[in-house]
């Protein structure tokens, strides 16, 4: 920990008020040299350089981006299913490991931070106050493996991208982002060729982004035995992002819809399917490329919402990623506790295929609000593509002749975890 200077003391307090031990062992210099003493006597005197920023660096082998893909064997996307019932659909998504209620687990925590915490648990990212200012902290954790496997570079992009996402739909400036660098083997070609990509990924959207990595560790190696030849698990660079709200008064909560409230899709209309979760969970296909991530679009879309809601435009933001449109419109549903009845207009003109409604392509988000004119205004002058998709209100979801209770999602979307873990639920 480096700190100011005159503020050791203040630094010390907080460390003995944790029980923890604390000393001030060195001050930074521009000398770029690490100099240690022992006893008075100058031990070592190090060039930082060769540490640092002139670090040798790992050239392991590994395969290119085209043999990369050869390796992979994903298939290009052809011959796209139906959705012949599209309420059952989205309860299966809803209930799937992948996006289904984490309350088992969250609840088993302490969720208040010393009286701190804003929002908890089960939007885009959580809020704590931080104590005694009008600051808050806002924090997120994202990572698709599935997108990493089938294009390692787009994955690494994306994993950063959906974290710059997550802090942004409440409101947050994003300031920076740790990782966790989870792989197989890095002696095998193919997975360092994983670890190649995602890097790089990562890198472009830092920089693009302006969102620097501050932190981060390494796990290697993770693979089993079972198979005989070695099984790896799937290319998981995880994102764990924070960002900065300077009145925490100023958020945007996913659960802040109101009765009648529209609701309108900011960013372009869906049509990616490639590695979607609707094409895994409901036919068993890992098809087609995933999304490109624009990091453009990204950045713009961002600082649009953000400052959509300072300027209180909006009643509540929803960042889309797994599952597209639907999904999306389904966790606010049950965020706030009211339904969404999507416009007949607009299904007229966008008929509800699985594109529409699945389809995960990036920079997008769903906000509502009371008053449109003025969003709608601020969205042209920005050049912001917009969709009014609907309105809220009511206890179901309505997609033309489709229909889905809010109890149904709720039962499929809470029931995931307690049946696995044996039908208990924790104490609250």
């Amino acid at each position: 920990m480096v700190l100011k200077p005159g503020r050791e003391a203040e630094a010390e307090a907080i460390f003995r008020k944790w029980e923890l031990d604390f000393a001030v062992i060195g001050e930074v210099t521009d000398t770029g040299r690490m100099e240690l003493e022992w006893k008075g006597e100058k031990v070592a005197d190090i060039p930082l350089g060769p540490l640092a920023d002139e670090a040798p660096l790992y050239d392991r082998p590994h395969l290119s981006r085209e043999e990369y893909k050869a390796w992979a064997q994903v298939k290009p996307l052809d011959q796209v299913p139906e959705s012949t019932d599209i309420a059952a659909d989205l309860l299966k998504l809803i209930g799937s490991p992948n996006l289904a209620s984490r309350r088992w687990i969250f609840e088993q925590y302490d969720q208040q931070v010393g009286g701190d915490t804003v929002q908890r648990p089960g939007g885009d990212a959580a809020l704590v106050r931080v104590h005694g200012t009008d600051k808050a902290l806002a924090i997120s954790t994202d990572c698709i493996p599935r997108y990493c496997f089938a294009d390692p570079y787009e994955g690494g992009k994306q994993a950063v991208a959906e974290t710059y996402r997550n802090l942004s739909a409440v409101g947050a400036t994003p300031l920076a982002i740790t990782n966790c660098l989870n792989f197989g083997n890095p002696q095998r070609p193919e997975i360092m060729a994983q670890i190649v990509g995602c890097l790089q990924g990562m890198a472009d959207a830092c920089r693009a982004l302006d969102y620097p990595i501050v932190s981060g560790n390494v796990s290697l190696y993770n693979e089993s035995k079972a198979t005989g030849g070695g099984s790896a698990i799937l290319p998981t660079p995880a994102i764990g992002g924070v960002g900065l709200l300077l009145d925490w008064r100023r958020n945007a909560a996913v659960g802040g819809a109101q009765d009648m409230d529209d609701i309108w899709l900011v960013g372009d209309l869906p049509s990616h399917l490639g590695q979607s979760l609707w094409l895994a969970e409901l036919h068993g296909r890992k098809d087609g490329a995933p999304p490109p991530v624009d990091l453009a679009t990204e950045r713009k879309h961002a600082e649009f919402i953000r400052e959509a809601i300072r300027r209180e435009l909006v009643t509540a933001v929803h960042d889309l990623s797994d599952g597209g449109l639907l999904v999306a419109v389904a966790e606010m549903a049950l965020a706030s506790g009211l339904g969404v009845e999507f416009d007949r207009l607009f299904l007229r003109e966008h008929p509800a295929t699985p594109a529409l409604l699945f389809g995960e392509d990036q920079g997008r988000y769903l906000v509502t609000t009371s008053n449109s004119d003025p969003l709608v205004r601020a969205m042209a002058k920005d050049g912001i593509p917009h969709t009014r998709i609907g309105s809220v209100g009511g206890e179901t979801i309505v997609i033309g002749e489709a229909t889905v209770s809010l109890a149904d999602l709720r039962t499929a979307h809470e029931g995931f975890l307690p049946k696995l873990m044996g039908g208990e639920h924790p104490v609250a």
